[in-house]
């Protein structure tokens, strides 16, 4: 494993739901057309878990019983087409690390969180054996694939790291194992609502030193709208986190219609949302490549 720190509207909004070894989840169709790589969403119907983690909690860190997330992950794992061995999860800081990682680093952090990848929020690969797992419960969750150079990536975007440019450092190392922005095919996964997401100064600045003054989605939505002051009668503003992950990519090279989400939100019933109800359970993006048609890497 290496790992790389930082330099100095979308093309449709629909998912297809399945299910797979009882685990509910959501898939982009615009990912499953690259024929590339097999991606989903896992949702929080189809695990073991119960009380505020019921019932597909993939989170080992947030109180819930070991040996049911374990469950839960064998089960989303088989949902991604691995065995959870092959899979690596990371342990998320809201940072702009990115680490690489090839078969050797299979199975890190699938039973417990100690051999996790340590303080990183994005992964890249270029092999075919190793899947790769991003947790949210509000956060932007990304997958990023290159089919023709063959290289993918998976990001977690909180406000630290997508004003921190998460996504585009995650391109840069893309591009540094052969990835060409113009080829990369993007999907967003489920986030926090823009209606139900109040941010004070410290992020709305750091969008706009981002994204430059009013910001606007690829659909030419508004970033960022003013919202009512605080009880301190501090600045607000209601912001579009997937949105501004959206712009990002577009102003890294990436077609605005490579660009796919699903369209479905944290919190609505379907996903785990920390800002609804703390304790709660974490669901995830999953991918990996597929092998190429000689069946090798």
């Amino acid at each position: 494993m290496t790992t790389s720190t930082p330099p100095a509207a979308t093309a449709d909004t629909g998912a297809v739901v399945g299910r797979s070894a009882s685990i509910e989840t959501l898939r982009w169709p615009g990912l499953d057309a690259t024929g590339a790589l097999a991606a989903v969403i896992t949702t929080r119907h189809g695990g073991v878990s119960e009380g505020p983690w019921a019932s597909a909690n993939l989170g080992l860190h947030v109180g819930d019983h070991p040996d049911k997330v374990i469950e839960n992950r064998h089960r989303a794992a088989a949902a991604v087409g691995l065995p959870l061995d092959a899979l690596v999860f990371c342990h998320q800081s809201h940072g702009t690390t990115v680490a690489a990682v090839t078969a050797d680093d299979a199975g890190r952090g699938t039973r417990t969180e100690s051999d996790a990848l340590a303080d990183v929020d994005a992964i890249v690969t270029t092999e075919s054996s190793v899947g790769l797992v991003i947790m949210v419960a509000d956060c932007v969750p990304m997958v990023l694939v290159d089919p023709q150079a063959r290289v993918l990536a998976a990001v977690h975007a909180g406000w630290r790291g997508t004003v921190g440019g998460i996504a585009q450092v995650a391109i840069g190392d893309m591009v540094r194992h052969g990835a060409d922005p113009s080829r990369i095919v993007v999907g967003i996964g489920p986030a926090v609502h823009p209606d139900e997401y109040q941010v004070g100064e410290e992020v709305a600045a750091g969008i706009v030193s981002l994204l430059g003054a009013d910001p606007t989605s690829p659909a030419g939505a508004p970033i960022l709208r003013t919202d009512q002051p605080d009880a301190d009668s501090q600045r607000r503003w209601r912001c579009d986190l997937a949105g501004a992950n959206a712009s990002l990519l577009v102003a890294c090279g990436i077609n605005p219609e490579n660009i796919h989400t699903t369209g479905r939100f944290s919190g609505d019933g379907d996903f785990f949302s920390d800002r609804q109800e703390r304790p709660c359970g974490r669901f995830a993006v999953m991918a990996h490549l597929l092998a190429d048609q000689d069946g090798v890497d």
